[in-house]
């Protein structure tokens, strides 16, 4: 990788983002069918739904800005989905389960919040002010989403 500008940054940010969105895609799915309450399992479904949106507004980046899509896996989501995996995988209280996939969730969420506080700044900072509202409308989902799992992580534990 060549970072010669902001503009590369903000390229490199978005291919990290379209990667974690694309593999959440896959894994979230296995996430709601582990879950055993209701609620979790509604929690994830919907954030779901708003991945496929968050991969749907990066497609539209990379065409506006002209950005290549990534050719690589983000790493960090691929080990944080590796432990979300062992936690589907796993035996025992379903209470216990519950609170696992929770801290698998908000740790995906963190990782996609500090991705998109970034992309967004970086848009900002370039002029960008179409993509920094489109990010920082991605961004605002990301909280919510951990917002909503620490809400249900009260109740649960």
């Amino acid at each position: 990788m060549e970072l010669k500008s902001l503009d590369d940054v903000l390229a490199d940010q978005l291919r990290d983002l379209w990667s974690v969105e694309e593999q959440l895609v896959m894994a979230l799915p296995r996430m709601v069918m582990a879950a055993d309450s209701e609620k979790l399992a509604e929690v994830i479904g919907k954030h779901l739904d708003e991945t496929r949106n968050h991969v749907l507004r990066l497609v539209e980046l990379f065409g506006a800005l002209r950005i290549a899509p990534p050719t690589e896996l983000c790493q960090a989501m691929e080990r944080i989905l590796s432990y979300g995996e062992e936690v589907v995988s796993s035996a025992g209280d379903a209470i216990a389960k519950d609170a696992a996939l929770i801290a698998v969730a908000q740790h995906v969420e963190h990782y996609e919040i500090a991705g998109y506080a970034t992309a967004t700044r970086l848009a900002g900072e370039l002029g960008l002010d179409d993509a920094s509202l489109l990010l920082a409308h991605t961004l605002s989902e990301e909280k919510n989403a951990d917002e909503r799992l620490g809400k249900l992580a009260l109740v649960t534990y």
